[in-house]
């Protein structure tokens, strides 16, 4: 228990535990002893953060969170593995965030202004960016990539390893076992490529000729029957002029599982 005023009196600070200039420990949470918590944090009530867990500043942390638990991985053997959390981001109730394994990187790490809904999972060893949407119930299996601006519908998923590109878009009830390419919104059961995610592109701010530009590297990749590496050399002339394909060719350059098709 503690008699500091932000800090609820049946909350348990481990010894060892860093918190930051005004945050607020809520009823009956528990921070563990490896624990970093920046500035003006809000901690809900019956929150565990343990693990070797960091997290920047202005972070808000709902009711039955579990942040920086060990990873559901079988393989795990006790080995140190961090959680790292940026600044900004909303982690609403019984959502779930393992750190890393040892096998895997070491790390699962979040970057700013995302909103992680109830029920959400992200396993160990997942990056994920910034400004990043998770609907209720969407869930990351290990390893996953996830770039800036993507946004998972309900309860939709990716399979262990995926890459998800910037500003893509995942349809609600979709599992993805091979990677979508930044700006394409993928939907359905099984999901598939559905076009570029032009309504997102339009909120942050893309203009008319990018999103026609980024419309016409969707047929390039996926309608225009050209092999990968001939598609991404005809979209690589296009950068010059077109810069905003970059994202796009790198995500596919970046791809292991293959692309979603």
């Amino acid at each position: 228990m503690s008699d500091h005023p932000n800090i609820h009196p049946t909350a348990i600070i481990a010894d060892g535990a860093s918190l930051g200039r005004n945050t607020r420990i809520g009823a009956y949470s528990v921070i563990g002893p490896h624990v970093v918590l920046g500035d003006d944090c809000v901690i809900g009530p019956h929150v565990v953060i343990d693990g070797h867990t960091t997290l920047g500043d202005r972070n808000r942390i709902h009711p039955f969170a579990s942040i920086g638990a060990e990873p559901q991985d079988k393989k795990y053997a006790g080995e140190i593995a961090r959680l790292v959390i940026g600044n900004d981001n909303t982690i609403r109730e019984s959502v779930t965030i393992n750190h890393g394994s040892g096998d895997g990187g070491g790390l699962t790490k979040l970057g700013d202004h995302n909103w992680i809904m109830a029920y959400c999972h992200i396993a160990h060893d997942c990056m994920v960016g910034s400004g990043v949407t998770m609907a209720n119930g969407a869930t990351l299996a290990g390893h996953v990539h996830v770039g800036d601006h993507v946004t998972f519908a309900g309860f939709s998923g990716a399979h262990q390893f995926c890459r998800i590109g910037d500003y893509a878009f995942l349809g609600m009830y979709g599992g993805v076992t091979q990677d979508v390419p930044a700006y394409v919104m993928a939907s359905g059961q099984p999901p598939r490529p559905r076009g570029i995610n032009a309504e997102g592109l339009k909120r942050h701010g893309f203009g008319e000729d990018e999103i026609r530009n980024i419309k016409s590297a969707y047929r390039v990749i996926y309608r225009s029957g050209l092999q990968r590496a001939e598609a991404i050399a005809m979209l690589q002339e296009r950068v010059g002029d077109q810069p905003e394909l970059n994202r796009m060719i790198d995500s596919i350059l970046a791809s292991e599982r293959g692309l979603l098709r």
